[in-house]
């Protein structure tokens, strides 16, 4: 993922968490809403609780995320904004797993 790919902005953040339809299974949420700006790209944010390890672990775990959605963009909408948070049972999967359950996610939206 891109720096201008991701979202920065707490407002926006919150606001499509609040407002927007979500997906979920045991592992991922993803909520999504549509862009009023019309963008040509999607937007991401990715969130994760502390509770899920020290930030070596977080970090490995966005890293992780980016990576599935750079190999999976043509799953996403271009004018969506999308957040998509990792539950606590993911620490238990691998990546292979892990990319099988986002995916999935992401197709049934």
């Amino acid at each position: 993922m891109k720096k201008y790919e991701i979202i920065k902005d707490k407002e926006i953040f919150t606001d499509v968490i609040h407002t927007g339809k979500f997906k979920r299974n045991k592992y991922f949420v993803i909520y999504y809403k549509d862009n009023p700006n019309n963008s040509s790209i999607p937007l991401f944010g990715i969130a994760i609780t502390k509770k899920l390890g020290n930030a070596v672990v977080r970090n490995k775990l966005k890293r992780q995320t980016k990576n599935i959605i750079d190999h999976n963009k043509n799953l996403f909408n271009k004018d969506y904004f999308y957040i998509i948070m990792l539950r606590k049972d993911v620490n238990s999967i691998n990546y292979e797993e892990m990319h099988n359950y986002l995916v999935e996610l992401m197709e049934d939206k």
